[in-house]
């Protein structure tokens, strides 16, 4: 499995996450298989489960991270704010976002849907504008998930955000 890993400056008003890299997983499931990021996010232990499209509006979140599992079809996501960097997803990819991470879609196929999922005890909030001083200090406070969204306890995320 290929995964990318990035870490976003801080662009204009979008915070991003200066201590954890955005996860980018490449093709987790056959081309012609479904795929399951439903059953994968819950069986790792991710809650708050969910599936639509992505907001096609800048946002972040500060009371979460969060895992975009990509169910059907493709796009493109703007990723890391105004100033950060449009990455193509398609079916079978995922993207772990840590809290305060920028995110948009900007342009996907018709049918375009992703699976949404948080770790345990945490819940996303929808940040569209600059964060305070105490939405810093929340999002670097976050704690670490105890799992990988699609690897579980030992996947690639808790080796590296550790």
């Amino acid at each position: 499995m290929h995964v990318e890993t990035t870490i976003f400056e801080p662009s204009d008003w979008v915070p991003n996450n200066q201590r954890l890299p955005v996860l980018f997983y490449k093709g987790l499931f056959d081309d012609d298989g479904p795929c399951d990021f439903k059953d994968r996010f819950a069986a790792s232990g991710w809650t708050g489960i969910w599936t639509n499209g992505v907001f096609d509006y800048q946002h972040y979140h500060a009371g979460a991270h969060e895992a975009l599992g990509v169910a059907r079809g493709s796009a493109t996501l703007l990723i890391g704010g105004h100033s950060g960097q449009a990455m193509k997803v398609t079916a079978g990819d995922c993207l772990v976002l840590p809290a305060g991470t920028g995110h948009q879609n900007l342009g996907c196929t018709p049918g375009f849907r992703v699976v949404g999922a948080y770790p345990e005890g945490q819940h996303a909030d929808i940040q569209t504008s600059a964060a305070s001083s105490d939405m810093l200090a929340k999002i670097s406070s976050l704690p670490i998930p105890n799992s990988d969204p699609v690897q579980g306890p030992s996947g690639y995320l808790t080796k590296t955000w550790r």
